[in-house]
């Protein structure tokens, strides 16, 4: 493809609450085995993107520990490759990232250096699948300065925490905000783009000069009536995982055989770093239901409706509904959880009870397990 990929994974929000407290948004577990940020990636190399820059920031250690190897994506190649950038103390710059549009202005050498003449933008908290070509052919078809992919609003979700778009019936964006505080629209962005890499180098230039920050803000809704821009519609499954709600929904769809067919049995696959680890155990006693279970998880009681990440333990007479238990947790006998998700690395007591009343509960213990 000729193109050069940009992933946007260093933001942060306070509507992941504790999950975000030590992982970047991209970083989520997702699906059981899967990060993110995977769903960004593999859209990459399934397009024919053959190099990828990751700009990432706020709480990158697990990321970047994630990223370490290319080759789960099969971009470890002479041509191209995967390249992570954080941010960097200059001479002419001592400034962590301040927005988007200044992520980007800050490793513009990198595309300076890319002959590729088109750039794909993407955010790295969303879950779908999609053919980048499409989208550039659609561009160039349509003589467009920039692309918005867009997407209808996820069932149950809230419209004012996206961009919203209004497009007319050839396909130009009329009308662009960000984040409005009420709205009847139900399309909005996506978070992937494709511009011209010359034109970006440019509209970044300026935004950099006038110290403006946000590629949204002071890029899309600022030159919608000045360029043409274009709305492409994507019509299959689209979901943003940057709120609690909205992580706990989207993992809880992965139970749905339509949506795990989809993202695991139709061509093309969805890749993420492996681990060497024994497959799961069911001790007798245990029972489960609808549910994701990784590998070297230990079971002795019962699951159903839950998604049980990498190296759990359920002890015996414990009952888990409804929940998702990330890596690595320890949970103790006669434990009852229900509509929660617990945080990764816990030890939860035995006999101790978790239910999610009004909503997701997320469970985070203090309790240290690994001490010296």
């Amino acid at each position: 493809m000729r193109a050069v990929g940009v992933i946007l994974a260093g933001g942060n929000n306070q509507k992941m609450r504790e999950l975000s407290h030590k992982r970047a948004i991209a970083a989520m577990p997702m699906a059981g085995s899967f990060r993110g940020i995977d769903f960004a990636l593999s859209n990459m190399t399934n397009s024919g993107i053959q190099k990828v820059a990751v700009l990432t920031q706020y709480n990158s250690r697990s990321l970047n520990e994630h990223l370490s190897s290319s080759k789960w994506w099969d971009f470890g190649r002479k041509q191209g490759g995967l390249y992570v950038f954080t941010p960097t103390i200059t001479v002419g710059n001592n400034f962590w990232y301040r927005g988007t549009a200044d992520a980007i202005a800050q490793n513009l050498d990198f595309l300076k250096r890319c002959h590729e003449p088109y750039v794909v933008i993407v955010s790295g908290d969303g879950i779908y699948k999609l053919d980048y070509n499409k989208v550039l052919e659609y561009h160039i078809e349509k003589k467009a300065d920039i692309t918005v992919v867009c997407a209808d609003v996820p069932e149950g979700d809230d419209a004012s925490r996206f961009g919203v778009i209004k497009a007319g019936e050839d396909g130009r964006v009329e009308n662009f905000e960000e984040k409005p505080v009420v709205t009847s629209e139900t399309v909005v962005s996506a978070g992937i783009y494709v511009i011209r890499r010359r034109q970006l180098i440019e509209l970044i230039e300026k935004a950099a000069s006038e110290e403006r920050y946000d590629f949204v803000n002071d890029i899309l809704v600022r030159y919608k009536d000045l360029k043409r821009i274009y709305a492409y519609k994507m019509d299959t499954y689209w979901a943003n995982i940057s709120t609690v709600e909205a992580y706990y929904k989207t993992n809880m769809d992965f139970l749905k055989p339509d949506v795990r067919d989809y993202f695991f049995r139709q061509y093309p696959d969805v890749y993420s770093k492996i681990e060497d680890m024994p497959p799961a155990k069911y001790n007798p006693g245990a029972e489960v239901k609808n549910s994701l279970v990784s590998a070297g998880c230990i079971l002795n009681g019962k699951v159903e409706n839950s998604i049980l990440f990498k190296k759990v333990f359920i002890g015996e007479n414990c009952v888990i509904k409804n929940s998702i238990i990330l890596n690595d947790v320890y949970i103790g006998d006669n434990t009852y959880i229900e509509n929660c998700i617990v945080e990764s690395h816990d030890t939860i007591c035995a006999n101790s009870r978790h239910v999610g009343e009004n909503g997701v509960k997320l469970v985070v213990e203090t309790n240290e397990r690994y001490v010296l």
